[in-house]
């Protein structure tokens, strides 16, 4: 049976040095599985701590000098969670790649990461108008946010059970 070209480049990363030393190491996997940890957990913390800024809670912290720390945060925190989850997945790249629950967490962040956008071409340019209340469309997008980056979250911890 031939081989589809999708699944040969997954088992080439599988195959490779890379997957190889992933596999190999007694220190290399669980090293980049606490780097892995470690920036969805900067990722997420930031970004649900200013999503329930926003849903209203915490009224008395200002939003704007809450998302010049907060922001910078979730990006260092998914550049280090992303990397290090292709670490990860290079160790078993064929297998882990047909995972319903490694699809569904790629789906999530992919639809994650679309809010975003669309919250930050949107309603996010006008945040200077809003007042004391934050405006609807911020509302839903952090609730969102909130509801998209804990299904990745549990989508993630899925992964090894599927």
């Amino acid at each position: 049976m031939e081989q589809q070209p999708a699944a040969s480049i997954f088992l080439a990363l599988q195959e490779s040095a890379l997957g190889h030393a992933m596999r190999s190491s007694p220190v290399l996997y669980p090293a980049v599985e606490i780097l892995h940890i470690i920036g969805f957990v900067v990722l997420v913390g930031s970004i649900i701590a200013l999503d329930l800024r926003l849903l209203g809670l915490g009224r008395a912290i200002p939003i704007q000098p809450m998302a010049q720390l907060l922001l910078p945060m979730s990006r260092i925190g998914f550049v280090l969670a992303i990397s290090m989850g292709f670490l990860l997945f290079s160790a078993d790249a064929s297998h882990v790649v047909r995972n319903p629950a490694f699809q569904s967490k790629l789906l999530l962040i992919v639809a994650a990461l679309v809010n975003v956008v669309i919250a930050h071409l949107g309603p996010w340019r006008q945040i200077a108008q809003w007042g004391p209340e934050t405006p609807g469309s911020v509302r839903f997008t952090a609730m969102l946010s909130v509801l998209l980056w804990l299904g990745v979250v549990c989508a993630g911890r899925l992964i090894a059970y599927m």
